[in-house]
Formats: C-alpha cells, sequence, structure tokens
C-alpha cells in the first residue's frame, strides 16, 4: 500500500474515534446520569460541562498543539494524541462510584480525552497534506470529512444500542478503537514533514491565548446556566468578568505575537488571502451549524416524534436516524467537491455551498412544528449537500496556502476557528431560544391547558425554567414530569386526575412548547442563513487556486493542469508567506514567478 493511503487511513480512523466519542456520549446522557444516580436538572453544571467541556478544551489547546507538531514532528505528537485519548476512554470505563464525585470523575476523564483529541484534529490535515501531492489533496479531504459524519451517525446508533445494556459500555467501545490506531500509527506513520531547526516555544503566547479563549468560553457555558432566578447567567458577574477579561487578552494577543521572534499564532498567514479568507469562512460556517443543529435534534425530541407516537425514552435515538438525510448529502457531495476542487479549486464550490446551506436555512424556517417529514428531510439533505461542497474544499484551499514547515500551525488555528465558533454558537443559538421560550413559555403552557383553568394557572407555568423544559426532552425524560418537580407540591396535588393525564401524555407538552419555540427557532435560522452568507462571500473573495510549494511558491488558475505550466493568466493579487521572509509580492506572467 502506497504511504499516503497509511497515512489517509490511519488519520481517518482518528476522526472516526473521535466523532463517534462525540455523539455516543450525546445520545447516551440519560443512562449515564441514571447510572452514576444523579438529577441533571438539579445539578445543571454537570450536564453542561459533560456536553460542551469536551468542545472547550480542544478548542483552546489546538493552536498551541499545532504549532509543538511544527517543532517537534506532526506524527509523533499525533500519535501520542491516538494514546491519550485511548487513556480517558479507559478512565471514562473505570468511573468510581456515583453522584457528584462521579460526575466531576466523568468531566474530568473527558478533559483527558479531549486532551488526546486536540493532537488528532491539529495535525490530521497536515499530515494528509504532507502526505499527498498537490492534485489529490482534496480528494483525500473528502474522504476525511466523511469518516467525520460517520462517525457521528454511528454514535448516536452505537449509543443508543450500548447504553440500553450497561451505560459505562459507551466509553469502553473507543478502547479497541484507540489502542488498534495507537499501534498502527506508531508502526507505521512517518515523519516527512518539512520542519525548521532551534525552534522555540512561545511561552507568553501560549499562556495568553490559551487563558484569553479559555474564559471566554468559560464565560458561555457558565453564560447558559440559571443564575439568580433567571433562566440564563448572562447577568452574573462571574460570567461578565470572565467574558470581558478573556476578550480583553485576546485583543491584545495579536499584539503581542506580532513582537514574537517565534510566535505560536502566525499572524503573517493572515496576509495569504486563500488562508484568511478560507479559515473565517470556516469559523462561519461552523458557527452558523452547531447551534442549530442542536436546536434541529431538540425539534425533533421534544415536538415533533412525541407528536408522532414515540416515547420520549426512544425520542434521542430516533432523532439521529432523522437527521441522517443531512448526513446524505454530505456524504454525496463532499468527496465530490474534494476531487472537483483538485482541478477547479476552492472558490467556486465552497461559495456555490454556503449559499445552498443558507437558501435551506430558510427553507426550514418556513416549516411548522408538525410538518411533513419527506419535506422537512429534503431540506436537510440540500443543507447537508451544501456544508458537503464547502468543507473539503476548503480545508484543502487553506492547507495547500502555508508553507510546509507551517501546516501543524496552520491547521490548528484553523481548527481553532472552527471549533471556537461550534462553541460560541452554541452560546448564541440557545440563548435565542431560551429569551424566546422566557418570553412565551408561561402563556404557551396555559393556553394549552383545559380553558377553565389556563389564566389561573399563567403565573405558576411563568416560573417553568426553559432549560429544563428543553433538556428533558433531549435526555430523554417526559418533560412534564421534570417540569412537576420545579413546581408547587400544593398545585400538583390541586389537578384533577384528568387534567394530570392531559398533562404527562405524549402530545401535551409538544403542542404546549410549539408555539414558543418554532419562533425562536426560526430566529436562529435566520441568523444561520446571514452567517452563511457571509462565509459565500468571503469563499468568493479567497481568489484563484493557490498552492505553496517549498521550492517554488506559485499561484494556480482554477482548472490549470500543471503549477508550471504556461499560460497562467497574469494575477497579482495574492500576498504569500515564504520561506525566506513573512510576506512578498506575486506576479504570475506566463507561469514566470516574478518578486
Amino acid at each position: 500500500m502506497e504511504y499516503k493511503w497509511v497515512a489517509l487511513s490511519n488519520t481517518t480512523i482518528g476522526v472516526l474515534m473521535a466523532t463517534i466519542n462525540s455523539t455516543i456520549v450525546l445520545i447516551s446522557l440519560p443512562a449515564i446520569f441514571r447510572g452514576i444516580d444523579i438529577d441533571p436538572f438539579t445539578s445543571f453544571q454537570f450536564l453542561l460541562w459533560i456536553l460542551m467541556g469536551y468542545m472547550l478544551v480542544t478548542a483552546v489547546l489546538l493552536v498551541t498543539v499545532g504549532r509543538l507538531s511544527d517543532i517537534f514532528g506532526r506524527v509523533r505528537l499525533f500519535n501520542l494524541g491516538f494514546a491519550i485519548f485511548t487513556a480517558g476512554s479507559i478512565l471514562l470505563f473505570l468511573t468510581p462510584g456515583k453522584g457528584n464525585s462521579a460526575a466531576t470523575f466523568i468531566v474530568i476523564a473527558r478533559i483527558v480525552q479531549a486532551f488526546g483529541a486536540s493532537f488528532l484534529f491539529a495535525n490530521s490535515a497536515a499530515i494528509i497534506t504532507d502526505s499527498f501531492p498537490p492534485e489529490e489533496r482534496g480528494k483525500a479531504m473528502g474522504i476525511n470529512q466523511i469518516a467525520a459524519l460517520a462517525g457521528s451517525l454511528i454514535g448516536l446508533i452505537l449509543g443508543g444500542i450500548l447504553a440500553s445494556i450497561w451505560w459505562k459500555y459507551v466509553f469502553l467501545v473507543s478502547v479497541p478503537v484507540g489502542i488498534f490506531g495507537t499501534v498502527w500509527s506508531y508502526l507505521k506513520l512517518k515523519d516527512n514533514a518539512v520542519r525548521k531547526e532551534h525552534e522555540k516555544i512561545d511561552i507568553a503566547g501560549n499562556i495568553m491565548f490559551a487563558s484569553g479563549l479559555a474564559l471566554v468560553l468559560v464565560g458561555v457555558t457558565y453564560g447558559l446556566m440559571p443564575y439568580n432566578g433567571l433562566s440564563m447567567g448572562w447577568t452574573n458577574p462571574w460570567v461578565i468578568t470572565s467574558m470581558v477579561v478573556g476578550a480583553a487578552i485576546l485583543v491584545a494577543f495579536p499584539f503581542v505575537e506580532m513582537k514574537v521572534e517565534q510566535p505560536m499564532f502566525k499572524m503573517h498567514l493572515f496576509r495569504v488571502r486563500a488562508f484568511s479568507a478560507g479559515s473565517f469562512a470556516g469559523f462561519l460556517q461552523s458557527m452558523g451549524m452547531g447551534g442549530v443543529m442542536f436546536m434541529i435534534i431538540i425539534l425533533f425530541q421534544g415536538i415533533w416524534l412525541p407528536l408522532h407516537g414515540y416515547s420520549y425514552s426512544s425520542v434521542p435515538f430516533w432523532a439521529g436516524i432523522y437527521t441522517i438525510p443531512m448526513m446524505a448529502g454530505f456524504v454525496v457531495f463532499g468527496p465530490l467537491s474534494g476531487a472537483l476542487s483538485d482541478r477547479f479549486g476552492a472558490r467556486g464550490l465552497g461559495t456555490i455551498g454556503m449559499i445552498i446551506g443558507a437558501i435551506a436555512f430558510i427553507a426550514l424556517s418556513l416549516f411548522s412544528y408538525n410538518f411533513y417529514y419527506p419535506f422537512f428531510a429534503l431540506a436537510l439533505f440540500t443543507m447537508g449537500s451544501g456544508m458537503g461542497l464547502f468543507a473539503a474544499p476548503n480545508i484543502t484551499a487553506v492547507m495547500n496556502s502555508v508553507a510546509p514547515h507551517d501546516r501543524g500551525t496552520a491547521s490548528g488555528m484553523r481548527s481553532t476557528l472552527q471549533n471556537t465558533g461550534q462553541t460560541v454558537s452554541m452560546g448564541i443559538f440557545f440563548t435565542i431560544v431560551i429569551v424566546g421560550l422566557s418570553a412565551k413559555i408561561g402563556t404557551s403552557f396555559a393556553s394549552a391547558l383545559p380553558s377553565a383553568g389556563g389564566q389561573i394557572l399563567i403565573p405558576i407555568f411563568d416560573k417553568i425554567p426553559p432549560t429544563a423544559a428543553l433538556f428533558s426532552a433531549f435526555l430523554g425524560y417526559n418533560p412534564m414530569q421534570t417540569i412537576a418537580s420545579f413546581l408547587p407540591s400544593t398545585f400538583i396535588s390541586s389537578l384533577s386526575p384528568g387534567t394530570l393525564t392531559i398533562l404527562y401524555s405524549k402530545t401535551w407538552f409538544p403542542t404546549a412548547l410549539a408555539p414558543a419555540f418554532m419562533g425562536a427557532l426560526r430566529l436562529s435560522f435566520y441568523a444561520g442563513s446571514a452567517l452563511f452568507l457571509i462565509a459565500a462571500f468571503l469563499s468568493f473573495i479567497r481568489g484563484k487556486r493557490y498552492i505553496y510549494d517549498k521550492e517554488n511558491p506559485q499561484t494556480v488558475a482554477a482548472g490549470t493542469p500543471s503549477v508550471s505550466s504556461p499560460g497562467v493568466p497574469f494575477d497579482s493579487s495574492e500576498s504569500v508567506s515564504t520561506p525566506q521572509g513573512p510576506s512578498v509580492r506575486e506576479v504570475n506572467i506566463d507561469g514566470k514567478r516574478l518578486k
């Protein structure tokens, strides 16, 4: 087997394992909380940290790991990531005890996994770029991206099966894959990356970036928690302080990096239009999609599936099944767009992909809560198709645009923007939906009760935490049983048996929640569409296909068969990084390069 396919298969296994772990935990949360005997609604911080801690830690570490990989070797750190991730999976399987101590142990072990995953994510794209020639990188990235989507689907199915047997099996399943991947990567992967000698670690930059981004993302996480009788914690002084201080550090960070001799965050890469436009387009795509996808899952679990006869205990599994059309769209167009980008570049494919995604968002906003599924599935497939057209060409274009010795750093920077966008997206779209629910949930719920008591019950239902209403369905609980725990016992006992039967039925909660939820959800769809359109604009202005070669940096016209062939049109618009210096102006005339 050619080495390039060994490298692709190994990095693909790493991505597959990490994405399986993400969704398998997502769907197994009810079994996990029951297994450690903890109520997620009275210990909401554990719920959020298990959900978001993994993303937060990987986002914080990716740039640092990418820079370290450029210094010490990408394959060496990739292999170490496999081993660390596997160790984290073993720790999760061995979770001791019950209650808060067990929940804390799970959060810490998930952080260990995230530490290993950051080594995998930061180096996968760089190793593929090192191993494949420019004319095959898009195809390779497309295959790698399919593994990420396949892992998400496999995780949903495995989680539903394994959680019904024993909750610890959801962690054990990663162990054999991790052991195999670790052994194979140590035996087969070769470090053929270009490295500079005498590179130094940017201690000041690492500390500033990690602390600044961590403070912002921790503030976002705790901003989603109820505070002082409010449904969310954005007025919490600690949240405000965390986000303001973190933002101030991140604003100061680029100025410090421009003064450092060997920075971890190479600001001169942003002078390369193909790198900066592609990286920020990926950030906006991730930001537009991350939180909205979570909202679509809640739409299925909290409203549509119960209305169509599914039990609350089964809705997490079936929500994954009903979102398969989106994954199918990605699987169909991901490798195709990757292969096409090898010849035509990323500008057209990425721009069209984001426009299609924006149109799909608008189409989704037109559905009622009790939609006709085949049409909804078509909208999801269209969304997945747009993302499939965008993803592989965009990553390939970003990685092609940097010098070989900067690929680890560039991959870490790109991945950091993407993961940060996803985490921030959760905060933004949850806030949109929860604020909308807070304003309307009392009236919406009370009007759904028998008319005799509806108006009297409005003050009672106004006190229901929207987070409890959302997450109970997401976790597979009957939402009204969860909500009942927040209501006065005297109120519950005063209700007639007939009213209680209505409240605890499958259809009452979805019908009551839908008017308040759908208005807020449509706002998130509009916001997602706007973000995708901005990403489309950035993709459009990225310039023609550009490949940085360590011997001879070149701008390549779309469709040009060879980077050095004659007939390359005049293009003086690119400012690029070179081995000799941070930036030069390039002009290409008939295949001749002038400085």
